[in-house]
């Protein structure tokens, strides 16, 4: 049975069931621990699933914040700073990167135990157990009329990747490198590789490569 909902029906229903919904409907998103560090040299470290890809050329990455109205501390160093590192998180450690989101007092990395490293004279923290790291830069950053959700917008300064991930056509390997993933707002998942396909063409069903 396929239950329907109308968008009367959904604004009408309970907010908590509602975020829960919307939440889920894009289905699994990537998880990032994005590190950062205020001016006065306090680390942050909080789990973001609204990151996406922009461009190769150059190599750019777009994440959505939510309005902001309060003290968003990721938001905020990034734009005292300009600068942020994104890093995949494994089934070693998804239930401390899931603590981050906690409202702590200081920083994460102290209170939930993920170790901290720096890379390359970085000013942004990266996290030492992720097998795929990346040092960004603030390009630019837009407040969309809609809901005042942030857009912002960042280059692909530093890739810090396992070789065991990385293929030769340069593709990754996420199953390897056991990136983790999420659905909704707090359910964590595995990806399980179900095959890789040729070049779509019009005159041929894709083949498994």
């Amino acid at each position: 049975m396929i239950k329907h909902f109308s968008k009367e029906d959904i604004l009408e229903s309970d907010s908590f069931f509602r975020r829960n919904l919307i939440n889920c409907l894009s289905g699994y998103k990537s998880l990032n621990l994005i590190g950062t560090k205020s001016n006065t040299g306090i680390n942050n470290l909080a789990p973001f699933s609204q990151v996406f890809h922009i461009g190769a050329s150059p190599p750019l990455v777009g994440i959505l914040f939510r309005p902001h109205t309060v003290q968003r501390d990721t938001l905020e160093n990034i734009l005292e700073t300009e600068v942020f590192t994104l890093n995949h998180v494994t089934p070693e450690f998804y239930k401390e990167a899931h603590w981050t989101s906690a409202r702590w007092e200081g920083s994460e990395f102290e209170k939930t135990g993920l170790e901290e490293e720096y890379l390359e004279q970085f000013y942004a923290p990266f996290v030492k157990k992720s097998p795929l790291k990346l040092g960004c830069s603030l390009v630019e950053t837009q407040t969309l009329k809609i809901n005042e959700t942030v857009l912002l917008i960042a280059s692909i300064d530093h890739i810090y990747v396992e070789e065991k991930g990385l293929r030769q056509d340069g593709s990754l390997d996420l199953n390897i490198l056991e990136s983790v993933t999420v659905s909704g707002l707090d359910e964590y998942h595995v990806g399980e590789k179900l095959s890789r396909l040729s070049y779509a063409k019009p005159d041929k069903l894709p083949q498994e490569i």
